[in-house]
């Protein structure tokens, strides 16, 4: 176990202690900030164990399999307590973990198959403007209303076209998988 794949790990376990402080008032008025500290530190181990695995040669198929659950885990945890609280409809919600749920299709196909399919920069785009809005509607700042419905957008259109991207770079896949 690597140091980047550490990073994933502890991506994992953040993930139950952002959801009591996003749901419950745990810390009183400090909670939602809080969960917000918590989630911003595990979107920051994203960005740190690819740096690291990619810069000391440390990537593994452990690392590319479990980091993009890491943050869909992370992620759609985040989504589905913002339903809890009001802010994001659950049609939103739906749409992104069900491009999730597709994604992670393929790659059991492609896992049945010895592929191992890695994230690709459509769906970095995506995870990082979906992490971008997170913070912005935990944060819930009526100076930033505008810059967050520009990353609602953003990060659902992202979404759609990485599952796009995906799909075409990876049709041969379903193929081998016996479609």
């Amino acid at each position: 176990m690597n140091l980047p794949n550490k990073l994933t790990m502890l991506r994992v376990c953040l993930i139950p202690f952002f959801v009591v402080f996003m749901l419950t008032d745990l810390a009183g008025e400090a909670s939602r900030y809080a969960a917000l500290a918590i989630f911003i530190a595990a979107s920051l181990t994203d960005l740190a164990d690819g740096k690291i695995a990619r810069k000391y040669n440390l990537v593994t198929n452990f690392g590319k399999f479990m980091d993009p659950l890491a943050d869909k885990l992370l992620v759609c945890s985040a989504l589905i307590c913002l339903i809890q609280t009001g802010q994001l409809p659950a049609w939103y919600v739906i749409i992104i973990i069900a491009r999730e749920f597709i994604i992670s299709g393929f790659r059991l196909i492609a896992s049945d198959n010895g592929i191992v399919i890695a994230a690709s920069y459509w769906g970095k785009f995506k995870t990082t403007s979906q992490m971008i809005l997170i913070v912005l509607m935990i944060l819930n700042l009526p100076a930033l209303t505008l810059v967050t419905q520009i990353f609602y957008w953003i990060a659902l259109v992202l979404t759609v076209v990485s599952l796009i991207d995906y799909m075409k770079k990876n049709f041969q896949v379903l193929s081998q998988g016996g479609f």
